[in-house]
C-alpha cells in the first residue's frame, strides 16, 4: 500500500520518512509541474519571500538535473504555489 502523505520538497533520497512534517512548520502545496503534489517548508521565508515564490531545483523538469522549477504563491490560496514553468 502506498502511503497518500504528500512527499516534502527537500528530503534527501534515502531519508527513511520522507513524508512526516515538523511540528510546528508551515508548509505550502506545490501545483502543476514536475513537483506537483509535494509540499514545501516555508518557515524560515520572510513575508517577501513568500510573496515572491521560489525557484526549486529539479531533476525531472524542462532542463532536467540542475533545472530549476519556479513556482508562486496562487492568488486564490497562498497555501498553494503554483507552477510558473522551468529555467536553466
Amino acid at each position: 500500500m502506498s502511503d497518500p502523505r504528500p512527499w516534502i520538497y527537500g528530503t534527501d533520497h534515502d531519508d527513511p520518512d520522507p513524508r512526516t512534517r515538523t511540528p510546528g512548520h508551515v508548509y505550502v502545496e506545490l501545483i502543476g509541474g514536475p513537483l506537483d503534489g509535494q509540499l514545501l517548508d516555508v518557515t524560515s521565508y520572510t513575508p517577501e519571500d513568500r510573496a515572491d515564490g521560489a525557484l526549486l531545483i529539479s531533476n525531472h523538469g524542462v532542463y532536467g538535473p540542475g533545472g530549476r522549477s519556479d513556482y508562486v504563491p496562487s492568488d486564490s490560496d497562498p497555501d498553494r504555489w503554483t507552477w510558473n514553468g522551468d529555467t536553466a
